[in-house]
């Protein structure tokens, strides 16, 4: 007998469920990258984030349960020492952009897939995201010192990717 991959459980086909697992590290990055920070600060945002994706794998809710299950699995658990890449896109405005509109088809792609608390899951899942990123290291200020916890950059792109998930 063949195992059928895990989205199909959900109703997902390769396609959709490829959107589904690829916009969490999406909209880590975004977050990451809406404001330039250093190369220490981001890579401890990339870590708050994948922490947080990690921790999903412990959700009571199955398809966010099953996404980072999926993540994990691609790019390894941060209990066991995995790190992501430091990623500095050319264009963090364009990135940020894209990361929205993959947003805005994931929230119409689980209204028409998944029960209304799946899908609220998921997307309080990727704002949470968002959140810890931008939280993880204060922009700003001098040798480390000083500056602001979120920037207004970082804020607005957690404001937005909230809104267009919740539209």
């Amino acid at each position: 007998m063949i195992e059928q991959p895990a989205y199909t459980g959900f109703g997902f086909t390769d396609e959709e469920w490829g959107l589904l697992v690829g916009l969490p590290q999406s909209v880590l990055t975004a977050a990451s990258a809406a404001e330039s920070d250093g190369t220490r600060r981001t890579m401890a945002e990339s870590a708050a984030g994948l922490e947080t994706i990690s921790a999903g794998r412990e959700s009571a809710n199955p398809l966010v349960a099953a996404v980072a299950e999926e993540i994990v699995a691609r790019v390894g658990d941060p209990e066991a020492g995995a790190e992501l890449p430091v990623i500095a896109p050319s264009d963090p405005r364009a990135l940020a952009e894209d990361v929205l509109g993959r947003a805005k088809a994931a929230a119409a792609l689980l209204a028409a897939k998944v029960d209304e608390g799946e899908a609220g899951a998921y997307k309080h899942w990727l704002v949470a995201i968002a959140e810890q990123v931008v939280g993880a290291a204060s922009s700003g200020g001098l040798l480390g010192l000083g500056g602001d916890v979120v920037s207004d950059s970082e804020r607005r792109f957690r404001d937005r990717l909230s809104q267009v998930l919740n539209d």
